[in-house]
């Protein structure tokens, strides 16, 4: 059974860090596309970044030089390293996989399967 399960959110001050984990398990992901996707309340979800089966990466405009996204194909995992947090940067954020798909195209139909969500709260 397919599951993935990230970890490493909370509270943090803004300017502040955090890196998020997503291991998966009954699935090995290491052909296929990855992302990190976000969701503040009251607003759509977003895609913040997405990481191809050969570690090219793609970033929103919002965290382009802030986050660095990443995978390690020996834990079957990818992270999320985010720097110089923002207020704005606060909502649930969710990993997820794509289905028979090894680059990151636009339409986020090609994820699949996802997370359960952490939390991130940006606040001073």
């Amino acid at each position: 059974q397919l599951q993935l399960v990230e970890s490493g959110g909370g509270l943090v001050q803004p300017g502040g860090s955090l890196r998020l984990s997503c291991v998966l398990s009954g699935f090995t992901a290491d052909y296929y596309a990855m992302a990190w996707f976000r969701q503040a309340p009251g607003k759509a979800r977003e895609r913040v970044s997405c990481i191809t089966s050969k570690s090219d990466t793609v970033y929103a405009d919002s965290v382009k030089g802030r986050f660095t996204i990443s995978r390690d194909y020996t834990k079957n995992a990818i992270y999320l390293q985010m720097d110089s947090l923002e207020t704005t940067d606060t909502g649930v954020y969710y990993c997820a996989t794509s289905v028979g798909f090894y680059y990151c195209s636009d339409n986020d139909a090609m994820f699949g399967s996802w997370g359960q969500g952490t939390q991130v709260t940006v606040s001073s």
